[in-house]
């Protein structure tokens, strides 16, 4: 049985929600996009000036990288699935359900300890974590959600995984990580850069240097048996183009070269 197949994000016109690939609302071909929680934004304002351009409507679905492997995994109705690490897009591949000539490495992103904005000042480096007045960290289930999985890896490489892990809150996302940090449930917790510039009510306590954490890949794909390979090559194409780039760039991504294309 499919994982549930739930839209988060619809671009186009509300009136598809629940349709399949086809002709939509005044003859649009509708695509169907998977993306990684924390590219709700950029993704949103991406396809929206797309179809703007283009005769076709865009459905996204916006949810954890690991879910939406798991969807498509099982046979979703998927065209374009954009992952936050390559370790989902490759379980993708392995099932047979990825391209292998429409696979990019699309973008890059850096981790943040985030903390409530009224407690500023509690958490300044790295081994404040394990201080006496945070007692619970928020970050993406760190044994399937990308954030997670960096930021377990980073405090293994800080050495402070073991002592921490007690504290560590799972979330599915890292979205809802960081819902957790604004709701003022936990102390702490460690997302991406992008996501703590989306929220106006958590603080940067410290930025991971991209030098000191791990290697952040954003794989974008064609879906193999998607309902339209040549409308979704295109649209491929498209997040690599230089509109698509400033919009990702202006909402903190590091766009990659274009060299990196053929597989992650």
């Amino acid at each position: 049985m499919l994982l549930g197949w739930v839209v988060a994000v619809t671009v186009g016109c509300a009136g598809e929600a629940g349709r399949g690939a086809g002709a939509g609302e005044g003859g649009r071909r509708t695509l169907l996009v998977s993306a990684a929680a924390s590219l709700s934004e950029a993704i949103d304002e991406i396809a929206g000036r797309y179809e703007d351009g283009q005769n076709v409507r865009i459905r996204l679905n916006v949810a954890g990288s690991q879910t939406l492997a798991a969807q498509i995994i099982e046979g979703a109705p998927v065209d374009v699935f954009i992952s936050a690490d390559v370790l989902q897009m490759d379980r993708v591949a392995v099932a047979g359900r990825v391209d292998p000539a429409r696979r990019v490495d699309l973008l890059s992103n850096q981790l943040v300890v985030v903390v409530p904005s009224d407690r500023a000042g509690v958490v300044a480096a790295p081994r404040d974590l394990a201080g006496a007045s945070v007692a619970r960290i928020a970050l993406g289930d760190p044994e399937a959600v990308p954030a997670g999985v960096y930021a377990r890896r980073y405090l293994e490489s800080e050495g402070l995984w073991d002592a921490l892990a007690p504290r560590i809150v799972p979330a599915s996302s890292v979205r809802a990580a960081l819902r957790a940090v604004e709701a003022g449930t936990v102390d702490a917790g460690i997302v991406y850069r992008t996501d703590a510039a989306s929220s106006g009510s958590t603080e940067v306590a410290y930025a991971v240097p991209p030098v000191a954490g791990p290697a952040i890949v954003y794989p974008a794909a064609v879906v193999r048996g998607g309902p339209d390979p040549v409308r979704a090559a295109g649209f491929l194409e498209h997040l690599q183009s230089g509109t698509a780039r400033r919009i990702f760039e202006a909402a903190g991504f590091i766009a990659l070269p274009r060299a990196a294309e053929g597989g992650s």
